[in-house]
């Protein structure tokens, strides 16, 4: 079974960057698709960014400009950079996993706190 190990949280300034990671383990990571999701205290989970196979991105208005989302297929790796961080930023970040229809697999998800 896929295990997501994400790291790179912490407390970051406003307009600070940070890079998050998510290493997949096994073999499928080149055939799936990787998000990032973050959740809010109070809020529902959204969606940050997501990378396709083929290196597709989309990202939604409120980072796109300031998040970056890339893969490394040979270190089963999904990073996230984020540049220009704001305070409504702070939430809790999660590292998604999508293969075909299959359910999503999610790690435990790390803490970005952005505050002055």
């Amino acid at each position: 079974q896929v295990q997501l190990v994400e790291s790179g949280g912490g407390l970051v300034q406003p307009g600070g960057s940070l890079r998050l990671s998510c290493a997949a383990s096994g073999r499928l990571f080149s055939i799936a698709t990787m998000a990032w999701y973050r959740q809010a205290a109070g809020k529902q989970r959204e969606l940050v960014a997501f990378i396709t196979t083929g290196g597709s991105t989309n990202y939604p208005d409120s980072v796109k400009g300031r998040f970056t989302i890339s893969r490394d297929n040979a270190k089963n790796t999904v990073y996230l950079e984020m540049n220009g961080l704001k305070s409504e930023d702070t939430a809790v970040y999660y590292c998604n996993f999508r293969v075909g229809g299959s359910a999503p697999i999610w790690g435990q998800g790390t803490q970005v706190t952005v505050s002055s």
